[in-house]
């Protein structure tokens, strides 16, 4: 093999790697961003902070949404308190709009 032949697949080699790894990255960032799209949007329309008791799995947390404020919950599913003590169950692909303390899903 000449050193002409040698440095060109040294090049198509180097080409596949590149290929490769930019594949990989463009795979993960659409996992990443399939994640985030599948969460739920939570808005308030109060005009008072409103404070959520958010359960998923073993997991519980206090989220407060501002007046006026959105937050994104509950990415694989979870149980909502609201303000009212109403209680919902969300998948996390849901829009949910907290009006006079009540959560109202869309």
């Amino acid at each position: 093999m000449s050193d002409g032949a040698a440095g060109c697949a040294k090049g198509r080699r180097r080409g596949r790697r590149w290929a490769m790894k930019t594949f990989v990255i463009a795979l993960l960032s659409g996992v990443l961003a399939a994640g985030a799209v599948s969460a739920a949007t939570v808005t308030n329309k109060d005009g008072e902070t409103a404070v959520l008791v958010v359960v998923e799995g073993e997991s519980r947390m206090e989220v407060a949404i501002d007046a006026g404020g959105t937050e994104v919950i509950c990415p694989s599913g979870c149980f909502v308190t609201t303000p009212s003590g109403d209680r919902i169950g969300l998948q996390g692909d849901e829009n949910v709009e907290i009006v006079n303390g009540s959560a109202i899903v869309k």
